[in-house]
C-alpha cells in the first residue's frame, strides 16, 4: 500500500481532527467550563490531550502492523 492509502488518511483524520478537538478545548476554557485554576479540572485537560494522542498513537502503530504484515 502506497503513502495516499495508509498514512495520508491518518494525517487527514488526526489533523482535521486535531483541529476540531483544539477548537473545542479552547471553547471550553474560554467559556469558562472547566477552569485551569482548579486541580481537577486542569486534570481533565490533561486526560483529554492524552486521549487523542494516546489514539492517534495507537491507530499509528497498527498502520505500522499492518503495513509490515504484508
Amino acid at each position: 500500500m502506497d503513502f495516499a492509502q495508509t498514512w495520508l488518511p491518518f494525517i487527514y483524520l488526526y489533523g482535521i481532527g486535531g483541529i476540531a478537538f483544539v477548537f473545542g478545548l479552547n471553547l471550553i476554557l474560554r467559556t469558562k467550563a472547566l477552569r485551569l485554576s482548579y486541580s481537577r479540572h486542569k486534570k481533565w485537560i490533561w486526560i483529554f490531550l492524552y486521549g487523542f494522542f494516546f489514539y492517534a498513537g495507537i491507530h499509528a502503530l497498527f498502520i505500522l502492523i499492518a503495513i509490515g504484515s504484508q
